[in-house]
């Protein structure tokens, strides 16, 4: 029997390949499939291959569809990534070709309008965080889901967003993908100071950056009680113009050799501020659970005056205490490090309930878990299963 063809589709900002590359590594040794790569720009193609070489991957065909037109209208809108709709036309007559596609985001569900109903959707997630976007009604479109824990497969079917034999819990692959990446851990500042990590979210309606940012580095910088690394998701300013607008706005601060900012490098995705980093001062993003794989304290930010006790899409809000203003921030930090033994079982739980850690890579998990469906007559397609 001919492999079936499996296509890694990355139609997003680069944080989203280290969701998925690493399960594509992994399937790439399963003689039963032909594993392919694909994304618009030669950018993701060339950290994709970069993984995959470190990765010891087997036979992989990596693509970039669209060639530089496409790139070029990603410079004219000033993003990092072309307009998805239109890599997805481009791509929509490659992916024919194949029998599955495999996404970390929802927006490429839209393929089975365009010629490619006959595929079967994977989905990866990206993140595991609390926040509703998370928890998406598009997920419901998708054939297989693959979860990192008991959080994510309690409140999707809670949800009607996965069925029985459609989802499986494999754990993380983006620790997989650190593992691969990330060199070694950067020194950062000259002392010995603890180290704060702000990391503000890219959503504007919940982002603590534009009510509290500038104020925070005020702060950090009229008094270096701590060493402060500012790393937003890489959406906040993927757009050039939002870029140039932040960059006027911080460069008083690139100066003070306590204050380290980085918009968008490497480092924003692969952990590494993440795992340097003393403190967690932030709003909603799922990346403060890849900080507290190590327990620390953390701070939370308001910024937006939400009833958020009672609401699960803030259960994370629970790791550390929550700040309402940007005000005496520094001394609010040095509560939140007085106060950790109060949060840490929360912590705990809050990571167990999120990761589901087996015996074997997340990866590797998750290539098996899709290698069963892919290939199990629909008729059998009964049960989640933990992979």
């Amino acid at each position: 029997m001919a492999p079936l063809k499996v296509c890694f589709f990355l139609n997003a900002q680069t944080h989203m390949l280290m969701h998925t590359v690493p399960i594509a590594i992994s399937l790439s040794h399963d003689r039963r499939f032909e594993t392919h790569v694909m994304a618009a720009t030669a950018a993701h193609i060339e950290h994709a291959r970069a993984m995959a070489l470190k990765g010891g991957a087997g036979p992989i065909g990596f693509e970039q569809v669209g060639g530089r037109w496409l790139e070029r209208a990603a410079r004219f809108t000033g993003a990092s990534i072309p307009p998805k709709l239109l890599s997805l036309a481009v791509a929509s007559r490659r992916l024919m070709s194949f029998d599955a596609v495999v996404l970390p985001e929802r927006t490429s569900l839209l393929l089975r309008r365009m010629g490619c109903s006959h595929l079967r959707f994977v989905h990866t997630t990206h993140g595991a965080g609390d926040r509703a976007i998370g928890f998406d009604p598009r997920i419901r479109q998708f054939d297989f889901v693959l979860l990192a824990g008991e959080k994510q497969r309690r409140r999707m079917l809670a949800k009607g967003l996965i069925r029985e034999g459609r989802y499986a819990v494999v754990g993380y692959p983006k620790f997989d993908a650190v593992a691969l990446c990330r060199p070694k851990v950067p020194t950062l500042f000259r002392d010995e100071r603890p180290v704060v990590l702000y990391n503000p979210h890219s959503s504007r309606a919940l982002s603590s950056w534009e009510r509290m940012g500038e104020a925070i580095l005020r702060q950090a910088a009229a008094e270096p009680r701590y060493n402060l690394i500012v790393a937003p998701h890489i959406k906040l300013f993927d757009r050039h113009v939002d870029r140039l607008r932040a960059e006027r706005l911080l460069a008083p601060y690139r100066s003070c050799a306590n204050i380290h900012i980085d918009l968008g490098s490497s480092r924003c995705i692969d952990m590494t501020y993440t795992t340097m980093a003393d403190i967690y001062l932030g709003d909603v993003s799922s990346q403060v659970y890849e900080f507290i794989a190590r327990p620390r304290p953390c701070l939370f930010l308001n910024a937006h005056g939400v009833a958020w006790q009672s609401d699960e899409n803030y259960a994370h809000w629970r790791y550390g205490r929550v700040h309402d203003s940007a005000d005496r921030i520094l001394d609010a930090l040095d509560s939140a490090r007085d106060d950790h033994g109060t949060y840490l079982a929360a912590q705990q739980k809050g990571l167990q309930d999120t990761f589901d850690m087996g015996q074997e890579p997340p990866s590797a998990r998750a290539a098996q878990a899709m290698a069963k469906f892919l290939l199990r007559p629909a008729a059998k397609a009964s049960g989640g299963f933990h992979a």
